[in-house]
């Protein structure tokens, strides 16, 4: 069984720049790690930047990230992994030369436990999960780009995360094998995982973000349901071009 005991994420303040380009200008975010997250705003917002600085693989230029009340502002993502803040990325890089079951055990001996039997079970659950044991024994190098989004899935799985942070993880699918992907992702919803999505597809985050946040300029310019997100005016210009009308799920 995947345990995802409750803990509470919490960013105050945050800054990130790149030389004198401000790309995240005084970020407030706080979520219990069993919630639904949904991010979404223009190219250039700070979405992935955000993702980066909230799982560790850049540190913010300024302000504080606390994982239940603990300073962890300042440690990496290979730490904030093992505490079970886990980043997925847009395009999926796994271990070339070796199998599915294989690149999924790497993640699970690595970040969620030095024993192999245990390293085998979880590598095992997470792969039925993401409905990929019929693929278990394939190259990784040679499924399908859905096949891989879920492969990512699965690596993430396997370090036994709290929160998944997801970076457009739908990016380059077909209508059909994006709802798929859903699928899969409601999955971990049920065994109480909580997900932080970035995607530039609104109807298939809508289908499992319970709150959503827009983002423009490196700000969060709009938080609450997704109903009252996609129909604020100021979420309409900045994403929407200045369209009269709300995206539907």
């Amino acid at each position: 069984m995947i345990i995802t005991p409750y803990s509470q994420l919490q960013a105050t303040g945050i800054h990130k720049s790149f030389g004198r380009v401000q790309v995240l200008n005084g970020i407030d975010f706080t979520m219990d790690t069993n919630d639904a997250i949904g991010i979404v705003g223009p190219n250039g917002a700070g979405k992935s930047t955000l993702l980066s600085v909230l799982s560790g693989a850049q540190p913010p230029t300024s302000g504080q990230i606390k994982l239940n009340d603990q300073d962890i502002t300042h440690q990496p993502a290979r730490q904030r992994a093992k505490q079970g803040l886990v980043r997925t990325h847009q395009i999926p890089k796994p271990f070339s030369g070796i199998s599915v079951f294989e690149n999924v055990f790497v993640a699970a001996i690595h970040s969620a436990t030095s024993n192999r039997e245990e390293a085998y079970d979880i590598a095992l659950e997470s792969i039925k999960l993401c409905g990929m044991l019929p693929l278990a024994n394939r190259e990784a190098d040679s499924i399908g780009l859905l096949d891989r989004k879920r492969l990512e899935l699965a690596r993430a799985l396997a370090t036994q995360p709290k929160l998944l942070f997801l970076d457009e993880i739908g990016g380059g699918l077909t209508d059909a094998e994006a709802l798929q992907l859903v699928d899969t992702i409601l999955t971990l919803r049920e065994r109480g995982i909580g997900i932080v999505w970035i995607e530039h597809i609104v109807h298939i985050l809508l289908r499992v973000a319970k709150t959503l946040i827009c983002m423009d300029s490196g700000r969060i310019i709009a938080q609450g349901t997704p109903d009252d997100v996609m129909s604020n005016q100021q979420v309409m210009k900045a994403y929407m071009g200045g369209a009269s009308h709300a995206v539907s799920a």
